[in-house]
């Protein structure tokens, strides 16, 4: 039987990077088995999609069927972990559920490997002792994880930042716009809502509202990313409401990003794609009251902004919880547009991120590393039957 390994993700996000590093696993050895929870991406990279679970992710969970089906998902995934003959377990992202099936596994005797690991130096640091007891190794994609992982005793490789797989060196914008109907010459603000329901709830409206009072000042044309994850409909009917000209882009958040000249971004991965693109943003987000009081005993770091915390400074504008509102929008968005040296600065900080997340070939290098996790799975597997066999041979 040739090696097995198990490939858990969650969101959207962790569905492409789990695609990703098949396809990089496979071109490394393509005798290697992989089996996957995952969703489209995974299966068309050519992972074995476990039957009765199509996705683990808690994100905008709704109601007690969604809560049942959930829960029968995860007794399945435990009983795979717990009787399948594995290899390797990579966890991708999603602590939420993951930080469970590692437990399970290593309960299992499973080797497990972490990829895009949590981001536990924001919101829970001492939780690094319970990595180090639950996970083999850990690959990290921003660098200065690499020295905090390290610091608390557990096993880590940086390997790059795989979104710069997914940007091109650069993008001819007057081609983009043209692709999107948008005149070469026009003043272009891309929205960008976020991935989930309840960020989209949210960040929608402000964004409308902020676009419809910066239209007082200037002609400009709307361009608005479509996340698979949300219900383009809701999205449609909510920009119609506004009676603004808003053109609805699906699959393509890098387009979105490159003909712009200014994003009304919510803060996530999405911020560190676009800084890699090198488009200015202002950076909104907005949570429930009570989860924002949580959050703010939790959190550790100073910004929200992926691309502000690897830069180590906050060079891009956040407005979050009660700051985010349409008039503070519409000032930082005046600022971007206005002031040249300004926006000048912005770009060349982003530049300075893009070089910060080293080169190109992140999935490359953690499936090398992944091939590595179980050459030594193989060699402990080995030694254990020596071991076993020479003590059966001396009775």
């Amino acid at each position: 039987m040739g090696r097995r390994i198990l490939i858990i993700t969650g969101e959207a996000s962790g569905d492409l990077h789990g695609a990703h590093l098949a396809m990089a696993v496979k071109a490394q050895a393509p005798d290697v088995v992989i089996l996957g929870v995952g969703g489209p991406r995974m299966r068309a990279a050519g992972v074995e999609l476990i039957q009765d679970i199509g996705s683990v992710d808690v994100i905008g969970l709704v109601g007690l069927a969604a809560a049942r089906t959930l829960v029968k998902r995860v007794l399945i995934l435990r009983k795979i972990l717990q009787s399948e003959p594995l290899d390797l377990v990579v966890l991708i992202d999603n602590p939420g559920l993951n930080f469970h099936f590692a437990r399970i596994a290593k309960g299992a005797g499973l080797r497990v490997l972490y990829y895009i690991s949590p981001q536990l130096w924001a919101w829970r640091p001492r939780r690094m002792t319970w990595m180090q007891r639950r996970v083999d190794h850990v690959l990290v994609i921003l660098p200065f994880e690499e020295v905090l992982y390290r610091r608390a005793g557990v096993p880590c490789t940086f390997v790059g930042h795989p979104l710069l797989d997914d940007v091109a060196p650069s993008y001819d914008r007057d081609r983009v716009r043209a692709t999107y109907g948008l005149p070469r010459d026009a003043c272009v603000i891309g929205l960008l809502p976020g991935s989930r329901t309840g960020e989209v709830q949210s960040l929608l409206p402000i964004f409308l509202d902020a676009a419809r009072l910066l239209q007082r000042d200037r002609p400009l044309r709307l361009i608005l990313a479509v996340a698979d994850t949300v219900d383009q409909d809701a999205i449609k009917r909510a920009c119609d409401k506004t009676g603004l000209d808003v053109r609805l882009v699906t699959r393509d958040p890098n387009g979105v990003m490159a003909a712009a000249d200014l994003l009304f971004i919510a803060s996530g991965t999405a911020t560190l794609q676009a800084a890699i693109i090198g488009t200015p943003m202002v950076i909104a987000y907005k949570l429930p009251f009570v989860t924002y009081l949580l959050a703010r005993l939790l959190v550790r770091v100073d910004s929200i902004g992926l691309a502000n915390i690897v830069a180590g400074t906050p060079f891009l504008p956040e407005l979050i919880q009660h700051r985010a509102t349409p008039e503070n929008l519409v000032a930082e968005a005046r600022r971007i547009l206005d002031d040249a040296p300004y926006r000048d600065g912005m770009r060349a900080e982003m530049a300075r991120v893009r070089s910060l997340l080293g080169a190109p070939g992140a999935s490359a290098r953690a499936a090398a590393v992944v091939l590595d996790q179980l050459r030594l799975r193989g060699n402990v597997a080995t030694a254990w039957w020596r071991t076993w066999w020479r003590k059966g041979a001396a009775r």
